[in-house]
């Protein structure tokens, strides 16, 4: 009998000391809205993390992050300034807040908290803005960038992750009865960018002007532009202009939309080892002028369907696009200390989200 409680006790006292198995996380991942193929990138960078887990239900894809995770990021991350994966499918670190306005340029719609880019980009705009205001253009009118951390976010695009997009009006911000731009916060939310194109026609509206395609050389000239997706009717009224034969003018790539504003992409910049590029366009012997951009205007073009992101790119095989996995680089960066020392966490109600040891 008093081997037998000598057991029971040592057998008890190697549970107490045995170390507690962690709890395997388990549920439905959900998965970042589609996104162009061409940009998903594959990690190729293994880091060492630890699991935090949160309630969930099946094993997780940790690549697998929600739009409202990355939009819950209010601050940068700390680090060296980082673009990391694909425009469509990557994040941001060490990235840099674009002010409210600054010399030529004005930026709206800040309540979705866009204004956030890699400080190539931000440079970038400062230097267009500056180089409009000294050739007499007017203010530059600056829509989304990126969020503070990049990756996906919950409405309007499915690029600008990677803190190398921004979004800029063909047209001026307006201006007082003094002649200058004075714009308040209800003024920045409320405006919205007029179109230059008639999307039911697709004819140049009254708005479209000599100053919106000296904007527009501006923009392309700057060698840190890899492209400017901007609406065929607009790429269609420049291929009859002097325009043509600038030698940025391949840059201009005719897409869906962009009828109110172009977006302007930048080569991944130095320094950014885990940016992926998006894969330069075929070459056009007719300068993008001729049968390639006859066709968004033929009975095919108008009947295709029509994608939400620039990709320039041909859809994957079987169909229409994947969904994009974020490069593991990215996990980190929802967990990581903001430039103000803040670590925001995400919802422990969605995800298993890894931390650096």
């Amino acid at each position: 009998m008093l081997m037998a409680m000598l057991v029971c006790l040592v057998a008890a006292l190697g549970l107490a000391g045995a170390p507690r198995a962690p709890d395997r996380p388990s549920g439905p991942v959900i998965p970042v809205s589609p996104a162009d193929a061409a940009n998903v990138v594959p990690s190729a960078v293994p880091s060492v993390v630890s699991s935090v887990v949160v309630p969930s239900v099946v094993p997780p894809d940790p690549r697998s992050l929600t739009a409202a995770v990355w939009s819950r990021q209010q601050l940068p991350a700390r680090g060296p300034a980082r673009a990391i994966g694909g425009y469509s499918s990557g994040c941001l670190q060490g990235g840099k807040a674009l002010p409210e306005h600054g010399p030529g340029f004005e930026v709206f719609h800040r309540s979705r908290h866009r204004f956030f880019g890699h400080p190539t980009l931000i440079t970038y705009i400062r230097h267009l803005g500056a180089s409009a205001r000294q050739r007499h253009l007017g203010a530059v009118a600056i829509g989304d960038l990126s969020q503070a951390r990049g990756g996906p976010t919950p409405s309007g695009h499915r690029s600008h992750q990677s803190g190398l997009d921004v979004d800029v009006w063909y047209t001026a911000p307006p201006r007082g009865a003094s002649g200058a731009v004075s714009l308040g916060p209800e003024d920045r939310e409320r405006l919205v960018a007029p179109a230059v194109v008639d999307t039911r026609t697709h004819e140049m509206t009254a708005l479209w002007s000599r100053r919106a395609a000296r904007l527009l050389a501006l923009a392309a000239a700057d060698p840190s532009v890899d492209r400017i997706f901007v609406n065929p009717a607009v790429k269609r009224a420049l291929c009859a202009g002097p325009e043509r034969h600038a030698p940025w003018f391949a840059r201009l790539r005719p897409w869906w939309g962009h009828h109110d504003h172009f977006h302007v992409r930048l080569r991944c910049p130095a320094g950014s080892e885990l940016c992926q590029p998006q894969a330069p366009p075929a070459p056009e012997p007719d300068d993008g002028c001729g049968s390639s951009l006859a066709w968004w205007f033929s009975p095919a073009g108008a009947t295709a369907p029509t994608p939400r992101a620039p990709a320039d790119q041909a859809a994957p095989e079987g169909g229409g696009p994947k969904p994009p996995s974020l490069p593991e680089a990215c996990l980190a960066l929802v967990r990581k200390p903001t430039s103000g020392g803040r670590a925001l966490a995400p919802s422990t109600s969605t995800l298993t989200v890894p931390e650096r040891r």
